[in-house]
């Protein structure tokens, strides 16, 4: 049995999405990460209950809300009609939005747990030796909170690869455009073409084996090497 051209298709647009999804979330999530591991301001514990929401939230909960807020008649979309700009649901940039929000817990709490873990006495030793913040962060923090920032990396590529109600909600099913592997399945379910939705999903559940397994294994030998 082989996969047709629209399947392929799919296929290279998640792994498309997940690539740019979880490069954004690297750039994000780590200032995040940082300010929530070491402020005292009294906005954290929102914050830190705003990252989460995903966690929680029914994805197609989140979805709407995007959909109603970048749509035509939203305050995002509005501005971007105003600067001549296209709107952003049933598009690419649709999907990377919902994704890097739905995805965010997963990338933030492994970075901001390695920040925490590292402790202050590093930095502390960085210090006595005049090393700058930028220094003292790029130097100690990054090098020693690398298990965080790869299982930030895994989650978040591997779970934006499983989405489905989030990218259906905001980015429809649009062949070649916005149809991704999840949505390929329910679209295969749909026509009662258990033989694809057999093949992609079994796909599916290997990847995520996979992952669960690298993240299981070879977790405690990154964290020797931190440290």
């Amino acid at each position: 049995m082989a996969l047709s051209a629209a399947d392929l298709s799919a296929i290279t647009l998640t792994l498309k999405l997940a690539a740019v999804t979880t490069l954004l979330l690297m750039l994000i999530a780590t200032p995040l990460a940082w300010w929530l591991t070491h402020t005292h301001a009294r906005l954290r514990a929102a914050v830190t209950a705003l990252v989460s929401l995903p966690l929680v939230l029914p994805p197609t909960v989140l979805g709407f809300y995007l959909l109603v807020l970048l749509g035509p008649q939203g305050k995002v979309g509005q501005w971007m009609l105003a600067l001549g700009l296209d709107t952003l649901p049933f598009s690419f940039g649709g999907l990377v939005v919902g994704s890097v929000l739905f995805s965010l817990p997963f990338a933030v709490q492994p970075i901001a747990n390695a920040f925490a873990a590292i402790g202050a006495r590093p930095f502390e030793v960085a210090a006595t030796l005049r090393a700058p913040a930028w220094d003292r962060f790029t130097s100690v923090a990054v090098p020693l909170a690398r298990p965080g920032f790869i299982t930030a990396a895994v989650l978040a590529f591997a779970h934006t690869v499983g989405e489905f109600g989030v990218v259906l909600m905001l980015g429809g099913n649009i062949p070649g455009e916005t149809r991704v592997l999840s949505v390929a399945i329910y679209d295969h379910v749909e026509a009662i073409d258990y033989a694809n939705a057999h093949l992609l999903s079994a796909g599916l559940v290997l990847f995520s084996f996979v992952v669960l397994l690298m993240l299981g294994r070879y977790g405690g030998h990154w964290q020797k090497v931190a440290t």
